[in-house]
């Protein structure tokens, strides 16, 4: 059985889908007016990651993940740029695909924009209006009324007393009350617009979400995920807002990752403390070493960002990609204690660290069967870490492939291929103080040299 943490309950269900075998899952995505952080990676790799392994098990998955297309930061970003606000979210929409395929990120199922369900948007906003959830403010505008719904706060445990005590209340706000939030915002001279019942204007942020999935998955599915900086304000008031509509209870589920931190403290664009995921990746070995890095800890918990957790992450990859050098391809991969264990270990709450250990169990146990010539076990077991690390998105290279991988700032492998046959040129005359010099320079590259029976020469980046 799939245990999963409900963040609506605060305790551990059961995963029981809705339709029987069949798993629908909503995740909020990015907004598309700027590359994609660290943490907003780790949000995007852990829901791949849940996806991947629900089928994994069996299950057949309608994986919906949104962009944001529509947004104040794009509209403002675009203005300072001088061009069109489609023309940037489509820039950086393009932008956020290649960084995902970087990162083993598997395309969802569903992919909606937001500006192609405007539609439903107006429709869910209009049922709102109709069961006097929401109402037309003197500004044009249209707000929820988060006094009518009854569960306001469940999600993030707020309760409405110490939210109004902590409210901002505006001049002249056309608000009827402080709390309440922004479905429609009226047209604004240089903003786009589209036609409304109660006047021309633009979605707010949060209708978008229950638009789109409600539209995708039916008015009740069973996991709803994403960063735990969305639980407030913009998870509960998508509860709000797609409870009030279809007067059905929306998501079963409720899945949050935790912060990514820099010195203890959250990443986040708006501190300014942040690198973006494709920045990062080009100084890494490979882009599998930041995918491992955030599976290395579990999904809920908070996760420190550094230089040392990196190069520990690339550290531990390569125990398991040294672990299946030279071993043939299984065709047929028995179950063993090891799958056992990582099945355990993944169906409660998605423990990857646990999983994770499991694979580096996999590896000792595969280098033992090599050292003692038993190579067809090594060879069982290798197929079997091949099979249970490509469920978590990593070991997706060949071994050979991943040593040859580096720093594109250091030596190509041409430049380092023709040193190697330079060095063997060297060795058949002779010649070992030239030999021991090339040895010597790749060394200072960065790059191992390892003479093989028969006089076969292999090298791999540290």
């Amino acid at each position: 059985m799939i245990q999963i943490h409900n963040s609506l309950t605060g305790e551990k269900q059961v995963l029981q889908p809705l339709e029987p075998g069949h798993v629908r899952m909503y995740c909020c995505g990015t907004t598309v007016y700027d590359y994609f952080h660290v943490g907003n990676a780790r949000m995007l790799v852990v829901f791949d990651m849940v996806s991947r392994y629900l089928r994994y098990r069996g299950l057949r998955v309608t994986y919906v993940r949104n962009i944001t297309d529509v947004d104040d930061k794009i509209i403002r970003r675009a203005a300072e740029a001088g061009i069109d606000w489609r023309a940037l979210a489509d820039r950086y929409t393009a932008a956020l695909h290649e960084d995902l395929a970087l990162l083993g990120c598997l395309p969802p199922d569903i992919e909606p924009r937001a500006s192609a369900y405007i539609a439903q948007m107006l429709t869910m906003i209009g049922q709102l209006i109709e069961r006097d959830y929401a109402y037309v403010a003197s500004n044009g505008d249209v707000m929820y009324a988060v006094r009518k719904f009854a569960g306001y706060g469940r999600l993030s445990g707020k309760r409405l007393e110490d939210l109004q005590a902590g409210a901002r209340v505006e001049v002249d706000t056309a608000k009827r009350d402080p709390l309440d939030f922004v479905l429609w915002k009226s047209a604004k001279p240089g903003e786009p617009a589209w036609p409304a019942p109660w006047g021309a204007g633009r979605p707010g942020w949060h209708i978008e979400c229950s638009a789109m999935s409600t539209h995708e998955l039916g008015t009740r599915f069973d996991i709803h995920g994403g960063g735990l900086d969305l639980k407030f304000p913009h998870h509960e008031n998508e509860i709000a807002q797609s409870c009030g509509a279809t007067g059905d209870s929306f998501a079963a589920i409720w899945m949050h990752n935790g912060f990514l931190n820099i010195d203890s403290e959250k990443m986040s664009k708006s501190l300014d403390n942040f690198f973006t995921a494709r920045e990062v990746i080009q100084q890494l070995k490979h882009p599998e070493v930041l995918r491992y890095f955030l599976l290395s800890s579990q999904y809920r918990g908070p996760i420190n960002y550094s230089r040392e957790q990196l190069e520990q992450a690339e550290a531990a990859l390569g125990r398991l990609y040294n672990s299946l050098r030279d071993l043939p391809a299984v065709a047929v991969v028995p179950a063993t204690p090891a799958s056992t264990a990582f099945q355990a270990a993944m169906d409660d709450d998605f423990n990857t660290p646990e999983a994770l250990a499991v694979l580096q169990g996999l590896a000792r146990a595969i280098n033992s069967a090599r050292d003692s010539n038993d190579l067809d076990q090594a060879a069982v077991l290798a197929g079997e870490l091949k099979l249970l690390g490509r469920v978590l998105g990593v070991l997706t290279l060949e071994p050979a492939a991943w040593f040859k991988a580096g720093s594109p700032n250091g030596l190509a492998d041409t430049e380092i291929e023709a040193q190697i046959a330079a060095r063997l040129l060297a060795r058949q005359a002779k010649d070992w103080a030239e030999s021991d010099r090339i040895r010597d320079a790749l060394t200072a590259a960065g790059i191992v040299v390892e003479d093989k029976a028969g006089g076969k020469t292999v090298w791999r980046r540290t």
